[in-house]
């Protein structure tokens, strides 16, 4: 299956468009001066999992399901896992920052097309998180091929990653026949998509499913009127985190507290 569209398109009705995003930057306003209020205390340090010799710190906080309102953490440098709601606050650092995609301008590399067309026989499939022993193996065969040891891939773990969302929440089951090759997670709030996590079959490594999943979530975005897609943290200097830069135009969050574009691994504003 390969997605369906990777053209620019205009959003069908901008007033209502300017509309809902007027709401979304007061609502972030609001949110901004109740953290600022509240004053969440960080937790203890741990070793950073991102740059190595670096300590990391997050603040954590728990709030009621509302639409809209995840984004606007989102837009404050939040992600979620769980029921949590966190984002880094690391003393002499803020090399963390939310990156986004831009999906109406969002054209595919000849890289990428070339993974659409390599996975063009993959069936996708959209629903609600479900638990399957076929999927935990393939999420405990994903982490074992990772290596990096931030994740157990027992059961629990594997339960929580599904299960415990306070958001809107589905998961894209990627099929090759029967048989399940990917999973990717993904928050759904009205102006914005969020890429939870994926994993998948670390055997078809030459069909970068992980780069399927994303082009795939940008398709759907677009298809239905979301101008953001939302890939988690982008890292200056950590490799592992560089290939988010690659989905174009893309932006990060700036030091002024607004979105600026990045091109090449660089803030260009």
């Amino acid at each position: 299956m390969v997605p369906r569209s990777h053209h620019k398109v205009k959003a069908s009705d901008p007033s209502r468009t300017s509309d809902a995003f007027a709401s979304h930057r007061a609502l972030t306003e609001v949110v901004s001066s109740a953290l600022a209020q509240a004053r969440p205390r960080p937790g203890e340090s741990v070793a950073c999992p991102y740059l190595p010799g670096r300590r990391a710190r997050r603040v954590s906080v728990r709030v009621p399901p509302s639409a809209g309102l995840y984004h606007a953490f989102m837009d404050l440098n939040f992600r979620r896992f769980g029921p949590l709601f966190y984002r880094p606050e690391c003393e002499g650092c803020s090399e963390c920052r939310a990156l986004r995609v831009r999906v109406p301008e969002f054209s595919a590399s000849r890289s990428q097309r070339r993974c659409l067309v390599r996975n063009r026989d993959v069936k996708v499939h959209v629903g609600l998180p479900e638990a399957t022993k076929e999927k935990h193996d393939l999420y405990r065969r994903y982490l074992l091929a990772r290596h990096d040891g931030q994740m157990d891939g027992s059961a629990s773990e594997f339960q929580e990653l599904l299960d415990e969302s306070c958001v809107h929440t589905v998961e894209f089951v990627y099929r090759l026949g029967e048989r399940v090759v990917a999973v990717g997670i993904v928050d759904r709030e009205p102006l914005a998509w969020s890429a939870v996590y994926c994993y998948y079959d670390p055997s078809l490594l030459e069909r970068s499913l992980g780069v399927f999943n994303i082009l795939t979530l940008i398709d759907r975005c677009r298809e239905g009127g979301v101008p953001h897609l939302y890939l988690g943290y982008y890292v200056r200097g950590c490799r592992t985190m560089s290939y988010k830069a690659r989905y174009r135009p893309c932006e990060v969050l700036g030091d002024s507290g607004h979105f600026v574009p990045l091109a090449d691994g660089r803030l260009t504003s």
